[in-house]
């Protein structure tokens, strides 16, 4: 009876045209001998759709489809079938009707999965379609419990067992004892609640956590893809053993509340390390901490998978190789600068070369590369750190930022006396590089002797594979960007907002470059004391792309959005045509 079903369903699709008959035999044949679900392989051979296959079963079985990211299951059914029946048939309970139990099913002809959870459960079984993408999701959503009910659990069971006053702006005392906030480090919930902040963090691929003190609560962010995301929000009682809590960790002293403290520490999550670096600055409202995380399994510190365009990238290695002059790469906080730099140093790190680094403080650990940390509280800068580094024969040297003549002056006579030397700049364009160096008090003559390539940077957010659909764009309003098109239309691409991404559309980020290269024009533009706009108009003549370009090049491939690329890029590009 079930084979005969089987034939009617496959007999549906090659009557509608969803699968020629040649294909489906193809199928039946790897089905023979792999084994394996027929409907995975017509869907892995790319024959059917998944929403064609849904419908076709629907229309043949009698059973309704159903979208489960649009539905709200209620906790109580949920937990009549167990996380680990769901995972193995691929289930779902939606509904609970008498003594009948809708389960949401990827494949209804699973008779075996429909009796087992017909005695697990001691209901009727009714089936409903839907698709394996929906199911997992539904899977993590309501079976996998995430830090926010968790954090809620915790608070209820304190409140419940009298551990925190039912009092929302309950405040800690001043007087306060350092042995007494010691002592609540170590208890159990706000060692439970710092933990899972940290891991749902991590989980979430932040780049940094943010605590800050309210009126009445904590209020936790998260920056995932450059954005901050809100999190559950502890009761503001709690804020002191937080913040004490991270400082143990820290190994700073949680008797001191007045001044800003600085620190780091490592975490074991999933069998790998992760490192925290935290600042703790005082507020009136009490305590922030703003912690960076340094997680080296998410760190891509290979220039090949950046995500620069091929030019970018081949510009990047040939200066990389030279062997005297300076590689700066500029943009603002966050944009990934120390990580290209990190690249370029794996890129011509070896045995041959002595590689020392200068840094505020050191984020990676690199083997083969003697890395130093600034102190400037203790007299030892940039400035004065590179004064001893160019006594310990160095090959290559990497300045963790350039902020000031001092430091620029020795970086650009360490470039002229035959030494590789890279560091960032805070500027928003590779052309205004030159002229804040000009700013700076550096010669002209200077910057063309020493200089061999600027690059300008910044991430925009890729699209969430998941939920990534098409739209068209006006050609008229292409144009504007200047997109070429010979239609009436353009095809981009966004996110439609999922789970997977937490309704936001994107998930992972990219970078975009722009790479100025020192040509003799350009120098000659550059002893001419020429203004910034010149020297871009120059560098695209002989081939340069700018981050819009480049950004808008990512968004017609469908790797990022067009919105995106504007956000990141607004106010630094000017598209008009350079003649040529």
């Amino acid at each position: 009876m079930i084979l005969s079903l089987k034939e009617k369903i496959l007999k549906i699709f090659v009557e509608n045209n969803l699968i020629k008959e040649g294909d489906l035999q193809k199928a039946v044949s790897i089905q023979r001998q792999k084994g394996g679900s027929l409907s995975d392989i017509l869907v892995e051979m790319g024959l059917i759709s998944k929403k064609d296959l849904m419908v076709a079963l629907s229309s043949e079985l009698g059973i309704p489809p159903i979208n489960l990211s649009r539905y709200k299951i209620d906790t109580n059914v949920i937990k009549l079938i167990s996380k680990k029946v769901a995972k193995r048939y691929q289930i779902m309970p939606v509904s609970k009707m008498g003594n009948t139990l809708v389960v949401a099913m990827v494949d209804p002809l699973n008779i075996f999965a429909i009796d087992d959870v017909k005695v697990i459960t001691g209901f009727n079984i009714s089936p409903i379609i839907t698709t394996d993408k929906d199911i997992k999701e539904a899977i993590s959503q309501y079976y996998e419990e995430s830090a926010y009910t968790a954090i809620e659990r915790i608070v209820d069971d304190m409140k419940v067992s009298g551990d925190i006053s039912m009092v929302e702006d309950a405040q800690m005392p001043e007087s306060q004892a350092g042995q007494d906030l010691f002592r609540m480090t170590l208890e159990a919930p706000v060692v439970k609640i710092t933990n899972l902040i940290l891991a749902e963090a991590v989980n979430f691929r932040a780049s940094d956590i943010l605590i800050e003190p309210l009126e009445r609560e904590v209020r936790v962010r998260y920056r995932v893809d450059g954005m901050l995301q809100e999190a559950k929000r502890p009761p503001k009682i709690l804020h002191a053993g937080i913040i004490s809590r991270l400082k143990v960790m820290a190994n700073l002293d949680i008797a001191e509340r007045r001044l800003p403290q600085d620190g780091r520490f490592k975490i074991r999550l999933h069998g790998r390390e992760v490192d925290f670096r935290i600042s703790v600055l005082p507020s009136s409202k009490g305590e922030k901490a703003a912690l960076r995380i340094l997680d080296k399994s998410q760190a891509t510190l290979d220039l090949e998978k950046l995500g620069f365009d091929k030019n970018s990238l081949e510009e990047l290695k040939q200066a990389a190789v030279k062997p005297h002059g300076m590689i700066l790469v500029c943009g603002p906080t966050g944009c990934g600068k120390t990580t290209t730099l990190y690249s370029i140093l794996e890129y011509i790190n070896s045995p041959e070369e002595n590689v020392i680094t200068v840094e505020d403080p050191v984020e990676y650990l690199i083997d083969g590369i003697n890395q130093v940390t600034s102190r400037p509280s203790i007299g030892l800068t940039f400035a004065s750190a590179l004064r001893s580094i160019l006594r310990q024969d160095p090959d290559i040297i990497m300045i963790g930022e350039i902020r000031d003549l001092e430091t620029v002056d020795i970086a650009i006579k360490a470039a002229l006396t035959g030494h590789l030397v890279l560091s960032t700049l805070h500027t928003t364009t590779a052309a205004g590089s030159i002229t804040r160096m000009v700013n700076m008090g550096v010669e002209p003559f200077l910057i063309t002797s020493s200089l061999i390539l600027v690059a300008a940077q910044r991430l925009v957010r890729k699209i969430c594979p998941n939920c990534k659909e098409t739209w068209k764009l006006a050609a008229d309003v292409a144009k504007n960007y200047g997109i070429k098109t010979t239609g009436k239309e353009v095809t981009l691409y966004r996110g439609r907002g999922c789970d997977a991404c937490r309704k936001t559309g994107y998930k992972g980020r990219v970078a975009l470059i722009e790479v100025l290269t020192l040509t003799q024009k350009i120098k000659t533009l550059i002893m001419e004391s020429a203004q910034e706009y010149k020297i871009r108009d120059q560098a695209r003549l002989e081939g340069m792309k700018t981050l819009r370009e480049n950004g808008i090049a990512l968004a017609m491939d469908g790797i990022t959005t067009l919105d995106e690329v504007v956000r990141v890029t607004v106010g630094d590009q000017d598209l008009d045509t350079v003649k040529t």
